[in-house]
């Protein structure tokens, strides 16, 4: 099977990596930047440079959100009649909405899938092999998808090494991924933000570590990641204000009873939380 990547940054260079990894698929890459494509060639985490979509059995559109649907819109006609087209980006509900049916027309197929895995660093240079070793690859899939597609996707994601695949419409996974990811992030990047970041060093341990590593973003991405999400993100924000100002007004008030309670919820949520 012939797969082009357009997009050859930390996602699309680290899937690259392990389709060449694990698999026997012949691997072309698109990117923008001349010096990542001929990275990507002397790590051989591509085959060949391709100079559009049209060969690919399979195409990866791997680009920041808006990218991928003004992509895709722009290069409908190219896509391969009977091919699969996947993205790698963060939401869904919007690319899904704005590219399926275009790309219907033409006998393509679309997919929209997340894989759940990442670094605190963007680009080709931090891109590994390994990165989606035990991760879940979540797939979107309508109710027009065809079955043989869905299957054909799933059997790549698990031949590369993801742990889990998971089916989500579009709606549930830009919900829960407002949660799980997203809100992470903005609390991550506002915390850091402290006046006493300033003389933290020296006193920070596990915990300043644990709450600041993603707050190294690229704002880039996030940035319309988060507009393009905003309903569902803005009701986790609004949330996690709400319970902030619970152990505020414990704290300030010096209740103690009600403030233990609060961190014994929380902990007894975080102990029955499956594993994943």
């Amino acid at each position: 099977m012939k797969i082009v990547t357009v997009g050859l940054g930390l996602i699309g260079g680290s899937l690259c990596k392990a389709i060449k990894k694990h698999t026997d698929h012949l691997v072309g890459g698109i990117d923008i930047d001349r010096r990542t494509v001929k990275m990507a060639l002397s790590q051989n985490a591509i085959d060949y440079e391709a100079k559009d979509v049209s060969e690919a059995d399979v195409s990866i559109i791997s680009l920041f959100p808006p990218t991928i649907i003004s992509y895709i819109k722009e290069n409908a006609d190219l896509f391969k009649e009977g091919s699969i087209v996947i993205d790698t980006g963060g939401i869904k509900k919007k690319i899904v909405d704005e590219v399926t049916d275009i790309l219907a027309e033409r006998g393509v197929t679309f997919i929209g899938v997340h894989p759940m895995a990442g670094r605190e660093f963007s680009g080709f240079e931090y891109s590994l092999d390994n990165l989606f070793d035990n991760a879940s690859f979540i797939m979107t899939p309508t109710e027009k998808t065809p079955e043989k597609e869905q299957n054909l996707i799933e059997d790549l994601a698990r031949s590369i090494h993801f742990k889990k695949v998971v089916k989500a419409s579009p709606e549930e996974h830009d919900r829960i991924i407002a949660f799980t990811s997203q809100l992470a992030h903005v609390v991550s990047n506002g915390y850091i933000k402290s006046p006493t970041h300033a003389e933290q060093l020296g006193f920070s341990a596990g915990s300043f570590q644990d709450l600041t590593r993603v707050a190294k973003l690229n704002e880039d991405m996030w940035t319309p990641l988060f507009i393009m999400n905003k309903d569902p993100l803005c009701f986790e924000i609004d949330h996690i204000i709400e319970k902030l100002k619970e152990y505020r007004d414990a704290i300030s008030d010096e209740d103690s009873t009600r403030l233990r309670e609060l961190l014994r919820e929380g902990r007894i949520l975080k102990e029955t939380t499956p594993a994943d």
